[in-house]
């Protein structure tokens, strides 16, 4: 690959997630929530009541980010941190009724966001899509010691 292209390329990646991350800011301030809030929401939907590190590993945040996130969502009624009965510096986190009622629209306006990003696109590209953006992903991480390659999922959260 030459510079053009490759300039071409990072230029494109870059755009799309600032751009994609200040739609979903805008999607989501109406609901009082800020990005990263979110995919922390969507995450206990999916796995149910679990500690803040399991939290902190499936969103690949530090876990001081996981903290001041969970406090914001307890402070606001979304979430309930309760000690771990095995381990009393750990805490876990479950999704209240509220919190429950928000990632329902949450799920809605993420399925929007989806089909806007995507329109335009063949379905098989769109099928496609995930993989590839999985694939970059974990070459990047594979470069910076991080993640291992190809670890993560469809929401960019790591496979258990």
């Amino acid at each position: 690959m030459d510079f053009e292209q490759a300039d071409a390329l990072n230029q494109a990646i870059r755009l799309l997630t600032l751009r994609h991350r200040a739609r979903a800011a805008a999607l989501l301030a109406p609901l009082g929530l800020h990005p990263g809030q979110e995919a922390l929401l969507l995450e206990l939907d999916r796995v149910g009541p679990t500690i803040q590190a399991k939290l902190s590993d499936a969103l690949g945040c530090e876990p001081p980010s996981i903290t001041i996130m969970a406090r914001k969502l307890e402070a606001s009624g979304h979430i309930r941190r309760t000690p771990a009965p095995d381990d009393r510096r750990a805490s876990i986190v479950e999704l209240t009724e509220s919190g429950r009622e928000l990632t329902e629209r949450i799920k809605h306006l993420w399925h929007a966001l989806a089909e806007e990003t995507v329109t335009g696109l063949s379905p098989e590209t769109v099928t496609a899509l995930p993989q590839l953006l999985n694939t970059l992903t974990g070459n990047v991480d594979s470069r910076q010691g991080g993640r291992a390659a190809g670890t993560r999922n469809a929401h960019g959260l790591h496979d258990e």
